[in-house]
């Protein structure tokens, strides 16, 4: 497993709302999904692994450093949930495909959203979600000495928002509560440890005042710097908590102030030399929640994009956004909690 490839499945999710295009995309998702799922897959597939409990990949087994640390649950939300979307998609426009792999499909959810109880249950509960602090930790079970931690909050966010797809494409009401829920929580905590607004006293006033997001939280500390990138790459730090775009990113993103400040904070970064594409694209993102139409000129003139993003994602994200008030919701035209309220 790379990261590219399972979050290629996210890519291709938005051509599923356009009629002519869903024969193509119902192929292209077969073809790529289902041999993770019933074992064909030649690559570096899932196995399943008794000592802790949990679906690790073939290279991860015997090496603690491939696939991004799979092999020993690093990272497993992130992975799984886009995965999960994308079975979601499939299900939903292919019903017969998603009663023949259901079992397969929810497997894999429980590895990180396991709920119950009993003594012969071959996944731990709960994987990844701390039910005291009430967000996810990305570490998995080698030692460190900060602690657990966790990096991108918008991907943790993405898991639960996703398992509550693929229970709405099941017609699985308690799964869709279980996923909307955690996603609700975990949106709660990166808005509370994770983005960093003016004048907030959660952290020392210097940091507060050099940064708008944390880059990694750790049980014990706080770093601006990223796995992969150091503090100044702020670029990086804005994407990392913004990727996937999808329409719960709205929700993760609901205060409209704070957003402006974290596109300003972070602009003077993509000026840099070697900045990729793919994180402006993110950056861009964002400004199109309170400014479409500067957003779209510089998405346009974009070359590449994020693995897991693309023209048409920015595309439909930019011309989906409604008019919004600073501090909140104002008349934006998608809610995904919109059918839980009102």
């Amino acid at each position: 497993m790379d990261s590219s490839r399972s979050k290629l499945l996210n890519r291709f999710h938005k051509f599923s709302t356009f009629p002519d295009v869903i024969p193509a995309i119902r192929k292209f998702l077969k073809n790529t999904i289902t041999p993770w799922l019933d074992g064909t897959f030649g690559g570096s597939g899932f196995l399943y692994e008794g000592k802790w409990g949990g679906l690790v990949t073939k290279q991860g087994s015997t090496d603690s450093g491939a696939d991004f640390g799979f092999g020993v649950y690093n990272d497993h939300h992130f992975h799984v949930g886009y995965f999960l979307y994308a079975i979601a998609v499939l299900a939903k426009i292919d019903p017969a495909w998603g009663r023949k792999y259901r079992a397969q499909a929810y497997s894999l959810m429980a590895d990180v959203m396991n709920l119950g109880r009993h003594s012969d249950s071959i996944y731990p509960r709960l994987r990844c979600f701390d039910l005291w602090k009430l967000h996810s930790w990305a570490s998995g079970v080698t030692e460190s000495s900060g602690g657990r931690n966790q990096e991108s909050t918008s991907e943790a966010v993405n898991t639960y928002y996703s398992a509550a797809l693929m229970g709405l494409a099941y017609g699985d009401a308690p799964l869709v509560a279980t996923g909307s829920t955690l996603a609700a929580v975990e949106i709660a905590a990166a808005q509370t440890w994770w983005h960093v607004r003016e004048g907030d006293k959660m952290y020392a006033a210097d940091f507060t005042a050099a940064n708008r997001v944390v880059g990694v939280l750790w049980a014990v500390k706080r770093d601006g710097g990223l796995w992969f990138a150091p503090p100044e790459w702020r670029e990086c730090r804005l994407g990392i908590q913004v990727l996937p775009v999808l329409p719960i990113t709205e929700v993760l993103f609901s205060d409209v102030g704070f957003v402006r400040d974290l596109v300003k904070w972070a602009s003077p970064a993509l000026g840099r030399e070697g900045v990729e594409e793919g994180w402006k694209g993110l950056a861009y993102a964002m400004e199109g929640i309170y400014d479409k139409e500067s957003a779209l000129e510089k998405i346009r003139r974009l070359k590449s994009y994020d693995d897991g993003n693309s023209l048409t994602n920015l595309l439909w994200w930019i011309h989906s956004r409604g008019e919004e008030r600073e501090g909140g919701f104002g008349e934006g035209k998608l809610s995904w909690f919109g059918q839980y309220y009102g």
